[in-house]
């Protein structure tokens, strides 16, 4: 198989460092190299709704990765690569959403080999160098590198990605700064980089002050300039062909009371975040031709101007015991930035949760959701969460964004399938029930810098399930109820 030169220049590098590891980590008094080993079993079905054979997944997995890090003064290095292999194509990250369009304009055309996720693959998670000179404080660094860009909810920022960022993290202040841009998938699997992160520049910065003990304050922004190529009205598409570009801004603000650290104990936590988007899209429509060919429509110019707010309560009813509810709302023409995961530890425990269902696994596009929760922790070693979600369109004309679900439709004799339409006029999404519980052995012993790069601290057996009940807004014919279960065995060496 033959690798693009910036995926193979990324691997090398990843992979000296990993192969280093002995001289990296005699320049520090820890062992700072090992491997994280990952199990993971998942079930699943239904996730096209009972629409097409199919569409169900049953597998295991093995995920393996090595990773390597290295400080002498100022100067840090790391280093994660990762080998996986499965029985079927399984969600063994986290960080890979299941990500339909349910706007019922994109269309699954399989015309494009490059974008083939394989059940066995290698890749290069991240592979940065870090400065920490440029004031004295101990919570500022810069790193320059493919690294994991992620923000308290997950829902700005949760990704790897090549990037230039400066991270100020003290008592009372933090900050953020930095541009990212995907140049590779780093995966011996997926060789060209999907339609949506091609040519696709961001910026982004934040700031979040302590104006009073455990309480935060603060804005964010986020500058999207993409201006990849767009094909004329006639030309033939295929999956690696942009749809849409342009022009995007975020302004944010949002205060906490440190509710994402779920070693605080407060008896009562709150978070809420309001967003603004404003920008200009151009959008190209997409029109089958037959015998599996696709072909680019007229080109339109939108203008984007939407808003998203998410909003958050918990209280501890004892040491171990927490309830909560939780409200979001996008309007129409709001999107995610597409480094998101929306996932975080909004129900107060270590674990990182969905925060729009580990079924649905929805987005802030045009989808309003009211969630309730009861979460428990006993000693680090346990926690658990129970939680009810309820989905609806904002505007019952217009499509949401991605989602755990791909109800399709075939388009006639093509062997083809595109995304089946919600009904017009109808709201009611559906509803999901949650259960999240997670045994923990022991503390992982981990270096200070590489708190982002691992999604856990220590080693594990996780259950991650839910049942997704689909609403009105789907057609009739599909099934009552869609379920994804997933069971994680993690341990380091």
């Amino acid at each position: 198989m033959k690798l693009n030169p910036l995926m193979a220049a990324g691997m090398g590098l990843g992979f000296t460092l990993l192969w280093a590891c002995p001289t990296l980590a005699a320049l520090t008094e820890e062992q700072n190299f090992g491997i994280e080993v990952k199990a993971t079993a998942q079930a699943e079905d239904d996730r096209d709704l009972g629409t097409r054979s199919g569409g169900d997944v049953n597998g295991v997995g093995l995920d393996l990765r090595p990773w390597v890090y290295g400080e002498r003064g100022n100067w840090s290095g790391y280093a994660m690569g990762q080998v996986v292999t499965a029985t079927d194509t399984i969600q063994t990250d986290p960080l890979e959403q299941s990500n339909s369009d349910g706007s019922g304009t994109q269309t699954s055309r399989g015309t494009a080999s490059e974008r083939e996720v394989d059940k066995s693959y290698a890749a290069l998670r991240e592979f940065w160098i870090g400065y920490s000179g440029f004031t004295p404080y101990p919570g500022e660094i810069l790193k320059v590198g493919r690294q994991r860009l992620r923000n308290d909810d997950g829902q700005w920022h949760d990704t790897n990605i090549e990037a230039i960022n400066w991270n100020f993290d003290t008592t009372l202040l933090r900050a953020e700064l930095g541009a990212a841009q995907r140049f590779s998938e780093y995966r011996t699997d997926l060789t060209e980089l999907a339609p949506d992160d091609e040519d696709r520049k961001h910026l982004f910065g934040s700031a979040s002050y302590q104006w009073t003990p455990g309480h935060w304050a603060g804005v964010r922004a986020h500058y999207s300039h993409d201006d990849g190529k767009l094909k004329s009205q006639g030309e033939q598409l295929d999956d690696l062909d942009k749809t849409s570009n342009g022009n995007l801004t975020w302004l944010g603000l949002q205060a906490d009371s440190d509710a994402y650290n779920y070693r605080n104990t407060n008896p009562l936590n709150y978070w809420g975040s309001l967003t603004w988007l404003n920008g200009t899209r151009d959008e190209i429509g997409v029109t089958s031709a037959g015998n599996d060919q696709f072909i680019a429509g007229e080109k339109n110019d939108r203008d984007m101007n939407g808003w998203a707010t998410d909003l958050g309560l918990r209280l501890r009813l004892d040491p171990q015991w927490q309830v909560g509810a939780a409200y979001s709302r996008a309007s129409k023409d709001y999107v995610q930035n597409g480094l998101e995961s929306n996932r975080s530890n909004w129900t107060g425990t270590r674990s990182r949760i969905h925060r729009f269902g580990e079924a649905f696994q929805g987005e802030m596009a045009n989808v309003e959701s009211g969630s309730l929760f009861a979460s428990w922790q006993m000693n680090e070693e346990y926690d658990a969460s129970l939680i009810y979600h309820k989905f609806r369109r904002v505007d019952g004309n217009t499509g949401i964004g991605g989602s755990g679900i791909n109800a399709v439709r075939e388009n006639g004799n093509s062997n083809t399938f595109s995304s089946l339409p919600l009904e017009d006029g109808r709201k009611d999404l559906g509803q999901e029930m949650d259960l999240v519980v997670t045994k923990y052995f022991k503390q992982g012993l981990l270096p200070a810098s590489l708190s982002q790069s691992f999604d856990e601290p220590s080693a594990l057996v996780r259950l991650r399930a839910g049942v997704f009940k689909p609403g009105d807004a789907y057609h009739n014919g599909v099934d009552e109820y869609m379920h994804r279960a997933v069971v994680d065995v993690i341990w380091r060496f």
